[in-house]
């Protein structure tokens, strides 16, 4: 297996300000994008926060499995979940934009050979992912994003 290294913590927060912080400046201009050969998509998930009710919005990244979107709970590369996956877990209807299309989705785990099919998946965009989450004790959740009417 590929030897890999975490960026400091700050680093990795500080890149997602900056991600942030681009795309709100730019209006949602700049940001988001779909997934293309070797790069995967960047968009905007909008869910309900598990102790305050009120929307959450993060940028993350994701490619498409026919209608579905995939993800992953990697938080940044450090120890365990997400907040948004936290309350996806709880809540799993939320929204979804992709440069300028708003969807509501609903959120699942996936699990047994889909997992496994959606992680190799995943692999066409980071050769070192499975050097990246040996490094955590917290094993990644592949969420799956359905259409929802």
């Amino acid at each position: 297996m590929a030897e890999v290294r975490v960026p400091p913590r700050w680093v990795v927060r500080a890149a997602w300000s900056t991600h942030r912080a681009i795309y709100k400046i730019s209006g949602g201009r700049l940001g988001l994008g779909r997934p293309r050969a070797a790069k995967y998509g960047t968009l905007r998930l909008t869910t309900v926060g598990r102790r305050s009710g009120q929307p959450r919005s993060v940028l993350l990244a994701y490619y498409e499995d026919g209608p579905d979107l995939v993800l992953m709970s990697m938080n940044g590369w450090g120890e365990g979940h997400p907040a948004w996956w936290l309350n996806l877990r709880d809540q799993p209807d939320a929204t979804v934009e992709l440069g300028g299309d708003r969807r509501p989705v609903r959120a699942r785990a996936a699990s047994g050979e889909e997992r496994a099919r959606l992680w190799d998946g995943w692999k066409t965009y980071d050769k070192k992912l499975d050097a990246y989450a040996a490094l955590r004790t917290t094993e990644a959740v592949v969420v799956v994003l359905e259409p929802r009417p």
